[in-house]
């Protein structure tokens, strides 16, 4: 359902406000009928009362002024006119029955005798279809009662419509649904405020970020939810850190044997074994150095306001000059406070992985208000969705060849979420509809004021 609210708090100011209005409408609708009832009932004794009494005083009174004296009692509610002549006895259903039995009580027991009918009126014409002269043509209640035998008094009562609902009742209704709202409005707050904090962590976790502590308040069902958010936060992180150190422990004690092998290098007499030894000497000190690079992630560099887009547009051109195929396409100056060398290695990486599994790399920019954004993407068969955000881990390799020049070491994705994430963005894959796959490394503009100008700024990298 489209108009129904999506959130928990406007969901809960809604069935609260429906909730007051029903039973608002409910009660006022109890209280409303029962009163017609009772008014009902009070004017039925009130007017078979009137018809009995007017018959006795028209009995008392000398035939020839009895028409003028019907007509003299007759106002604005009550017509009283006198047939003369046979009473005509009409049919009548139970309640009509209920009510000729009362007044035949109310009469006295020579007249009670004598034929008596009430008819309610609402408009209609007589189902019958016979001409009745004296019936009233709107709402009405009519009594035919004897006066004298020969003579009845028709005695015609016309009912006002029912008044409209006090609008005191309305008024009532009105600020209980707005108090009731007002009041469902601050609780959801207090429910859903926790909720929204909690979703908000998460989506950051489940985006490969730091994910920022869960306040622990409101319901327990909530609280509890927020307690068992933050353990399971503070046990990633712990775990991340401790991957961290043993990276970089690794990292450092792996040097010094390199060293010594390298100097060891130089006492094989062999050429071709101690060329084949220093190729794989180089790959272990590239790992090494990715290792290294990836346990250190951002912070090693001191920031400096660039221009980012000139920064990219240099490395594309080295690339190229390298023979690599990658393309850049022209952006404005983009200033960024930024650690250049960090985003350098950064899109450096994806533009490598673009032309290693995707055969070609092309490179543009785009920037909003709050970020800018470098996307790198080529023809290669892409990734499957469900291994997108795994290849970010690290020594992940999709390439099960163990192959370091078609595998990579599988560091060089995680060192390029680390150095986002240091400045405060992020980085994502996405299969093309084209075909192909797009890097999108996202970087936050925010605090480009708050560095020194730098050399780098407005020249090429």
């Amino acid at each position: 359902m489209r108009l129904w609210p999506r959130t928990l708090g406007v969901q809960l100011i809604v069935v609260t406000a429906a909730a007051v209005l029903i039973s608002n409408l409910a009660v006022a609708a109890w209280f409303q009928l029962g009163s017609e009832r009772m008014s009902e009932r009070d004017l039925d004794e009130r007017v078979l009362d009137r018809s009995a009494s007017m018959s006795t005083l028209l009995a008392a009174i000398p035939a020839k002024s009895r028409d003028a004296a019907a007509n003299a009692m007759s106002s604005g509610f009550w017509t009283f006119t006198l047939h003369h002549g046979k009473a005509a006895q009409l049919a009548m259903d139970d309640d009509e029955t209920k009510l000729a039995n009362r007044l035949r009580d109310l009469l006295p027991d020579d007249k009670a005798k004598l034929p008596i009918s009430v008819e309610r009126i609402i408009g209609a014409p007589p189902e019958d279809g016979r001409a009745r002269p004296h019936r009233p043509p709107g709402p009405a209640l009519q009594f035919t009662l004897p006066v004298v035998r020969g003579t009845q008094l028709i005695a015609t009562f016309y009912r006002q419509p029912a008044p409209p609902w006090p609008t005191e009742i309305i008024i009532a209704a009105c600020m209980a649904i707005f108090v009731a709202s007002a009041a469902a409005a601050y609780i959801s707050s207090r429910v859903a405020y926790p909720l929204t904090a909690l979703a908000a962590a998460a989506s950051v976790a489940a985006g490969g970020g730091k994910a920022p502590r869960v306040p622990e308040e409101g319901p327990d069902d909530v609280r509890n939810a927020a307690v068992a958010f933050n353990a399971m936060t503070d046990r990633v992180t712990r775990t991340m850190e401790s991957q961290r150190q043993l990276l970089s422990a690794v990292g450092h004690d792996l040097r010094t044997p390199i060293t010594a092998m390298r100097i060891n290098l130089e006492f094989i007499a062999d050429d071709e074994l101690r060329e084949r030894l220093e190729t794989n000497l180089a790959e272990l000190q590239a790992l090494t150095e990715s290792v290294l690079s990836a346990a250190r992630g951002a912070g090693g560099e001191t920031k400096r306001n660039i221009d980012l887009s000139a920064l990219v547009e240099s490395l594309c051109a080295d690339l190229d000059d390298l023979g690599e195929p990658v393309t850049w396409n022209a952006h404005g100056p983009a200033p960024l406070a930024c650690r250049p060398d960090e985003i350098r290695r950064a899109v450096r990486n994806l533009v490598e992985n673009a032309v290693a599994y995707g055969r070609r790399a092309e490179v543009h920019m785009t920037e909003t208000p709050a970020a800018y954004e470098i996307l790198v993407e080529d023809e290669g068969p892409g990734i499957p969705d469900g291994e997108q955000a795994r290849v970010f881990e690290p020594f992940v390799r999709l390439e099960s060849s163990r192959n370091t020049d078609t595998g990579g070491t599988g560091l060089g994705l995680t060192l390029v979420k680390a150095i986002a994430h240091g400045h405060g963005g992020g980085v994502t894959l996405e299969n093309r509809p084209e075909g192909g796959l797009r890097a999108r490394l996202s970087l936050p503009r925010e605090g480009l004021a708050a560095c020194a100008p730098s050399p780098l700024a407005g020249e090429k990298s």
